[in-house]
Formats: structure tokens, C-alpha cells, sequence
């Protein structure tokens, strides 16, 4: 255990001024605080702080932070309080523990909401004052080099934790270090297998090219030399966890692997970075398409370095990394390597978001995060923006547009503004007009093409990259879709009013809308308009307020009434049908029903029905009887027409299988594989597929229309349920009549077998 001068002893090596009775009294606080406590591992539990406060040294932080280092547990795990140590060391100090407290207790791999709500915590804290997350990075870098000591299932989900969202957090900083280490020890508890073959393999190319290493370094060295420039080169080894991740991106095997070890050459200045770039490429022969520069253009992080790989002796490749020492402290230690924490001096957040792009930004993006979006967007928008690596893009006026690796044009139109997204219709990428599909690279210029009229729709959630994009997307998709929902339900009250010959005031529809549990008018005709409102209810509603009384009329049916008014036609049996009271038929209305008899034929709507429907029945002077699916389009032009509504209802025999035809509409995206995709998900519902008709509707989008055929409606939203859950499907749903048009008219002419089909 490090002894207490020990530690003061540490931060006068880097802070001669450091405040040594600061740190003695949180040291004596600390140790007496936790007592006799001990570890999972048995060892005294003042080792921790302990630990963590040496590992803020390695950091070179300020006074404060190595004392929180010692504290941070003393609230959550001893008898101390917020008080006592606002009154020992200060309101700094027992806010920042404070903080670290309220983390400790947040559970950040739990189910979604709670996980959403636990970050967003995580993110406030840390958002005001950098500290808090300096300091836990620490604790849990610990606490992770001592997991073994925990129970198998307590080490997987801290290791899970640490992997998705604090090392995350700690690269989002620049601390690349930490950000490795913390990466190696989740993998090596999440995936012991793949841990052991990259570190055996990793091991065994060291000692193989132990000769190489020496002769690059010296050969490096000295030619840098003979030009002037004095370097420190020295060899690097990726972390096993990054090699995996290469592994994976890439679909290649290990032993494909030719860039494990690099170079890192330290130079004195920025025009010297440039100079040993130039000596390089006319020394040795260059890797195309391997060459970065994030000095002129650094990462998000604040990390700056030239990257390029040449091909060296024996003819394999060796990656460098050319920086300067400030540079290469940035790039190791991220924030902490800001001078702000080594004078001593307090936190001053806009000093440290002048200093630190990477810190400034991330109090943005948390800025834009705790806005206010729901719980289920938060999670998402998250870690899309905090844990993704970059590209870096331009307008054509020359406007840098940092994007997550994969975004497309989409996510560069949201990233300009909302406006300019919720109207982009295309995009020239580097000159050409291509697919709004097209991932991003760094260095490309992009210009958006819009049109004022146009709204995304749904499909693209699945495109967008960002979470900012995405969030946008479902917000403008809900915006329209409540529109249209209105809408329709407008129309269905005003037919409803004009019918009765009656209006409603303001108040009226107030009280309208609260007899059926809406707090007003628009949303009432929103849920009308959605079908969560029927129409039955919302006419018994109006009838009560407006004190309307209902009609009836006797009809003289062509065979007799069962007792509750259902009869039969000759045309099928599948179905029963009755005349409703209530209706006030206009002159071809009273002609159609005259006119029904046991022999009116029986025509089903060019949508389809299938068992589980609710139908109604439309019946006109001189026509069959037509049956549509409640949810039909083609009923919202009859409401205000004149013509006579049949109530229809299934009367099917349940010993008979049959098979119906009914026909459902998709957008997809224009890509391969893409038909073979829908037709194996409506396969895997055991539904069956007649016909099918597709359309281009865009560059990157395709209508298709499928007739398909189910035994009843349990399996038709089996079947919709299972598509609308596949990548890049949108707008799935049953097929309107303009749709259903492209691909058959399904007609009955009487025949009841030609519908349903016999499985």
C-alpha cells in the first residue's frame, strides 16, 4: 500500500506547488473512514481510493482530483456525509464527490428506460464538472484490473458496462491509453477465446520481428538525423481489443493481419511533422490510399497526428503515426493532458471548452441530448454520438461537417439543419448525383439537393446514421402521420354533422372529446383518424350531446329475419348481412334496397378480406352487394355519398382450411438481395405468395406490392409484424385499392370458391 508522503511525494513531482495538507487530511480522512472494510480480494479497502488516486497522478491532475481520488467512495460506502465533507474540503471537492456518488449507483446494463435514464444522469454529471468523469474513468480502470476477484456473472456485466460505455467515454476524451486498457480487460472477460489467440499471436510476431523493430527504429532515426530533424521513434504494439475489432470489420482472418506493430515518430513541431512526411515518401515507397492527415484536420477528440504506411525492409508493411510531443501527450492522455489541471488552478469550464475541443463539444452534444427527446430515442442518439469513430466532410462553401463512420447524406443534411434534412431529396457528392444510400468518406463535399414540399418518410430511420438524424426523422414521420390522422377524422365528423344537419361550437366539441376520454377536439379526431375511436362510439357520443334521436325503419328483407336481423344471400354463405337502423337512405339509397333480394350478387373489394376482418357492405341501384375491410380507403369518399350500408359479418365453418388472397404494400431499399429478403420473412410466416408488382418511386426506393395468400388475420399481421422488424423495410401495411389495382382485381362473381382457396 502506497504510504501517505509517498503520494504527496508524486504530485510535488509534477506540481512543486501542490497543496500538501489538502491531500494529508483527505488521505487520514479516507483510511479512517473505511476502516476495517475489505475487498472482494481480501485486501483492505483504503487500497482502492488509494489505487485510483495513483492513477490521477499518472494523469498529472490537480489537487482537487487526486483528493476526490481518495474520497470518492467515503459517501456511498462509510457513514460520511455531503455535509461533513463540504465542511472539511471545501464545496468543490463535495460536489465532485457528490457526483461520483450518484453515479456508483447507476446501473448502466439494465433494460432499456432505465438504462436511457441511468446515462443521461451519467452524462449531467459529467457535463458539469470534467472531474467526475476523470475521476471514474480511474475507479473503474481499477476496478477492473481487480475483477477476478468478483462473481462470473458480476464480471461480465461490469466488463459489458466498461465496453460500452466508459471506455467509449474515455476515446470520446482522447484518453487513448485508458481507453485501451479499459477495451483489453472487458475483452478479455467478454471473450476470453478471441483474447487469447490475438495475445499468443501478438507475442510470437514480437519475438519473430524483435530484429525488424530494431533495424526500422535505427534506420528511421538516423536518416531523420542526417536531415536535420531530431526524432524519438519508437515501436508500438495495437491492443488486442483493436486488432479484434479489425478482425471483424473487415471479414478477415488473423493471420491477414499485416499492420500489428507501428511506428510512433516524435518530432519538435508541426513543420517538422510535415518535412519527415516528405523524407519518408522519397525514401521509402508509399501504401496507396493509407495516408491521413488530422493535424490539418484533427479527430474530434483533439487528437492530431500524420498517419501514412510505407513498405519497409523485407518488403512488409510498416505504419507510422508523426507528431509532436504535445501532440503525442494529447493523443495518450487526452483532456487530462491540458494544462488547466496541472497549476492548481480550479475548474473553469469555458476555459477547459477553449482549451479542449473534445470536452467543449461533448457538453454540446449532452446539451442536445438532455433536450428533452424520449426516453427510447435518448438511448440510441446516445451512444450514436458519443461511442462512434468520425469522417469528416465539407459543404461547398468549404464548411467542415464531422459525421459517425457510415453516415450518408441524410445525416450530413440533418447535421446543417433540421429544415434542410426534412427537405433533402438528393445529394452531389463530390460533383455526382448519387443515391441518398451512399456512405460518406472523409474528404468528400457534399450538397444537398431539396425541395421544399418533400417530407422523409419512414424508411429512412433505417438509413440514418446519426442519432440526431433519426430522431429528426421520427419526429417529422409521427408529425405527418398525426396530420393525415386528423385529417380523416375531420372529414368522418363534418360527414357525420352534415348527415344529421347539425354543428358544434367549440364547447360542444370540448365535450365531445372528453365523453370519449381526449382532452380535446384535434386529439379526439387524431384517434379517429388512427381507427382508435369508431365510429359507432363517436355517433352515440354526438347523438347524446346534440340530443339527437335515433331513426329506425322497418325493411321488408327478401328472407327471413333471424331474431337479431342477420340473413343470408344466395351468392355466398360465408358471410350474413343486415339492414342498421338509424339510417336516413336518400333516393338511390332507397332504390338500392328496394332492389335487395335473396339473389343480389356479392362482390368482395379489391383489397382482400380475410378472416378476422371487420367488414361492411356498400350496395348501390343496379350493383352487387360490394363487402370492404373496415380499414379501406375507398369508405372514406362514400361517407357523405348516397348509398345504402350493409352491416357484414364472417360466418365461416371452422372444420374448412382455406387459404385468402389478400394484398399488402412495402417500401424497400434499392439494393441486392433485397426481394429475396421480404420473400424468405413472408415464407417463415408459412403464407404464400400469388403475385407481385414493383416500382421505382426513387433512385434508392422501390414500392412493392405483393397478393399473398393467409388463412386469417392472426397470420397476416404475423406476417406484417415479421417485415416491418427487417432492415430496410418502411411503410409496410395492407394495400389500398389504388395499390391493389396495380397487381389484380379480386371480383366474385357469385362463386364463393374463387376467393378463398382451398389449403
Amino acid at each position: 500500500m502506497m504510504r501517505q508522503y509517498e503520494l504527496v511525494e508524486r504530485v510535488q513531482a509534477y506540481n512543486p506547488n501542490a497543496d500538501e495538507q489538502l491531500l494529508n487530511k483527505a488521505y487520514v480522512y479516507a483510511m479512517q473512514k473505511h476502516g476495517s472494510q475489505k475487498r472482494a480480494s481480501g485486501d483492505p479497502y483504503f487500497n482502492h481510493p488509494l489505487e485510483v488516486a495513483a492513477i490521477l497522478t499518472e494523469l498529472k491532475l490537480d489537487d482537487a482530483s487526486i483528493a476526490v481520488g481518495l474520497l470518492h467512495d467515503t459517501i456511498e460506502d462509510t457513514d460520511a456525509t455531503r455535509a461533513e465533507i463540504d465542511q472539511m474540503f471545501g464545496g468543490e471537492i463535495g460536489t465532485i464527490v457528490d457526483g461520483l456518488t450518484k453515479i456508483e449507483r447507476l446501473n448502466l446494463v439494465s433494460r432499456e428506460e432505465a438504462q436511457a435514464e441511468n446515462l443521461r444522469k451519467l452524462l449531467l454529471a459529467i457535463s458539469q464538472d470534467v472531474r467526475v468523469l476523470l475521476v471514474k474513468l480511474a475507479d473503474r480502470l481499477h476496478n477492473m484490473r481487480t475483477l477476478q476477484f468478483m462473481a462470473p456473472d458480476k464480471q461480465r456485466r461490469i466488463a459489458q458496462e466498461t465496453m460500452d460505455i466508459y471506455a467509449p467515454l474515455a476515446g470520446r476524451m482522447g484518453m487513448q491509453d485508458m481507453r485501451n486498457e479499459l477495451e483489453d480487460l472487458s475483452f478479455r472477460i467478454l471473450q476470453p477465446d478471441h483474447y487469447s489467440a490475438i495475445t499468443a499471436r501478438l507475442e510470437q510476431m514480437q519475438a519473430d520481428n524483435r530484429e525488424t523493430i530494431d533495424t526500422i527504429t535505427a534506420e528511421l532515426t538516423e536518416r531523420l538525423s542526417e536531415a536535420g530533424i531530431a526524432a524519438r521513434v519508437k515501436a508500438r504494439v495495437k491492443s488486442p481489443y483493436s486488432i479484434f475489432s479489425k478482425i471483424e470489420r473487415k471479414s478477415i482472418a488473423l493471420e491477414q493481419l499485416s499492420d500489428m506493430i507501428g511506428f510512433r515518430v516524435i518530432v519538435g513541431s508541426t513543420e517538422e511533422c510535415y518535412r519527415t512526411v516528405g523524407l519518408i515518401h522519397t525514401t521509402w515507397k508509399v501504401v496507396p490510399g493509407r495516408f491521413k492527415d488530422y493535424i490539418s484536420v484533427p479527430k474530434h477528440n483533439d487528437y492530431q497526428s500524420i498517419h501514412t504506411t510505407i513498405v519497409g525492409p523485407s518488403r512488409q508493411r510498416v505504419e507510422l503515426q508523426i507528431r509532436t510531443e504535445d501532440m503525442d501527450r494529447i493523443a495518450e492522455f487526452g483532456i487530462a493532458a491540458h494544462a488547466l489541471y496541472k497549476d492548481g488552478a480550479s475548474a473553469n469550464l469555458g476555459r477547459i471548452e477553449m482549451e479542449s475541443h473534445a470536452y467543449g463539444s461533448l457538453r454540446q452534444t449532452i446539451s442536445h441530448l438532455t433536450s428533452g427527446i424520449s426516453t427510447e430515442d435518448f438511448l440510441e442518439y446516445t451512444k450514436l454520438e458519443l461511442f462512434q469513430d468520425q469522417v469528416f466532410c465539407f459543404t461547398p462553401r468549404g464548411r467542415l461537417i464531422a459525421l459517425p463512420r457510415g453516415a450518408t447524406p441524410i445525416d450530413f443534411a440533418y447535421a446543417l439543419h433540421t429544415d434542410i434534412g426534412d427537405t433533402c431529396v438528393g445529394a452531389k457528392i463530390n460533383g455526382l448525383i448519387l443515391p441518398l444510400v451512399t456512405q460518406l468518406h472523409s474528404g468528400d463535399e457534399v450538397e444537398i439537393l431539396r425541395d421544399q414540399n418533400h417530407r422523409p418518410p419512414s424508411n429512412w430511420i433505417g438509413i440514418a446514421a446519426t442519432g440526431k438524424a433519426r430522431a429528426a426523422i421520427r419526429r417529422a414521420v409521427r408529425q405527418a402521420a398525426a396530420q393525415r390522422a386528423y385529417a380523416l377524422g375531420e372529414h368522418v365528423l363534418s360527414m357525420m354533422l352534415e348527415r344529421e344537419g347539425v354543428m358544434l361550437d367549440e364547447s360542444e366539441g370540448t365535450a365531445l372529446a372528453e365523453a370519449l376520454d381526449h382532452s380535446n377536439k384535434r386529439d379526439l379526431l387524431v384517434a379517429v383518424g388512427e381507427g382508435k375511436v369508431g365510429s359507432e362510439p363517436l355517433a352515440a357520443a354526438l347523438a347524446q350531446i346534440k340530443g339527437i334521436r335515433k331513426r329506425r325503419r322497418k325493411l321488408d328483407l327478401p328472407v327471413a329475419d333471424t331474431a337479431d336481423g342477420w340473413f343470408a344471400l344466395r351468392a355466398t354463405d360465408q358471410f350474413r348481412f343486415r339492414v342498421p337502423g338509424g339510417q336516413r337512405p336518400g333516393s338511390r339509397a332507397k332504390t338500392a334496397l328496394a332492389q335487395l333480394d335473396f339473389h343480389t350478387p356479392v362482390t368482395i373489394s379489391g383489397e382482400g378480406i380475410v378472416p378476422g376482418d371487420r367488414l361492411v357492405g356498400i350496395l348501390e341501384p343496379d350493383s352487387p352487394l360490394m363487402i370492404y375491410p373496415i380499414h379501406s380507403d375507398a369508405l372514406i369518399a362514400k361517407h357523405d355519398s348516397d348509398l345504402a350500408w350493409v352491416d357484414v359479418r364472417w360466418n365461416l365453418n371452422r372444420n374448412e382450411e382455406k387459404l385468402y388472397s389478400t394484398v399488402i404494400s412495402m417500401e424497400s431499399v434499392n439494393k441486392p438481395g433485397s426481394l429475396a429478403q421480404i420473400s424468405s420473412a413472408i415464407a417463415a410466416c408459412e403464407a404464400n405468395i400469388n403475385n407481385l408488382v414493383m416500382r421505382m418511386i426513387s433512385p434508392d426506393f422501390h414500392q412493392m406490392i405483393f397478393e399473398i395468400e393467409v388463412r386469417d388475420l392472426a397470420q397476416l399481421t404475423d406476417v406484417l409484424a415479421t417485415l416491418k422488424r427487417s432492415p430496410g423495410l418502411s411503410a409496410v401495411q395492407r394495400a389500398g385499392l389504388r395499390e391493389a389495382g396495380m397487381i389484380s382485381t379480386l371480383e366474385w362473381d357469385g362463386n364463393v370458391d374463387r376467393s378463398p382457396r382451398d389449403g
